[in-house]
């Protein structure tokens, strides 16, 4: 499934827009014109409508199911955890399993949110571009929504790395000079592997 979904996140956009981008350009007086030519009304209106559904509605639709998964997922390993569990230790455990639930519901708000309102703009415009046949891609309109598109792909990781614990540790790690948090906490002051 990962490499599907990697296939599929590089050759399959890829495809799709140099398909699209050089089936309907073609130069007028010096100036490349895209998504302009097309062979009929109704192909470009189809296309604008299927972009419009399958790269922002259907993104939406995965980012509810991955993380709605994740929670259930959680969910049944904390009832798991609880039937084996004495009085004291479920309690621990459901206190980190709410916390890791409320964490993954936060998570899961803010990228919805952000990707909603950050990639709408641009989304919307390619769609009235394709309904409109009086709109271009030149307009100041079209480089603006696209400057917060892509605000939204550079501030995306950092949105996972500040929200997940694992994904902290992972970094820190990467950091030579700097010890993470559980390496203080297991090494002690002399460095003997105890925690004192």
């Amino acid at each position: 499934m990962i490499y599907l979904a990697a296939v599929f996140s590089w050759i399959g956009g890829f495809a799709i827009s140099i398909g699209i981008t050089l089936y309907t350009t073609d130069l007028v007086d010096g100036v490349c014109l895209s998504y302009v030519f097309w062979s009929s009304r109704a192909s470009q209106l189809a296309y604008g409508i299927f972009y419009f559904v399958f790269f922002y509605v259907v993104v939406l639709l995965s980012f509810v199911f991955g993380y709605g998964h994740i929670l259930v997922v959680i969910r049944g390993q904390a009832k798991t955890m609880a039937a084996h569990s004495t009085t004291t230790a479920s309690n621990i455990q459901q206190s980190q399993t709410n916390r890791a639930q409320m964490t993954i519901i936060k998570t899961m708000v803010l990228v919805s949110v952000f990707y909603a309102i950050s990639d709408m703009p641009l989304e919307v415009y390619y769609l009235l571009l394709n309904i409109n046949t009086n709109m271009t891609i030149i307009e100041s309109g079209y480089y603006l929504s696209l400057f917060v598109s892509f605000l939204y792909i550079c501030t995306n990781p950092f949105i996972y790395a500040a929200k997940f614990d694992p994904v902290k540790r992972v970094l820190l790690r990467l950091i030579p000079c700097r010890k993470t948090f559980d390496d203080q906490q297991t090494e002690g002051p002399t460095g003997t592997g105890t925690a004192q």
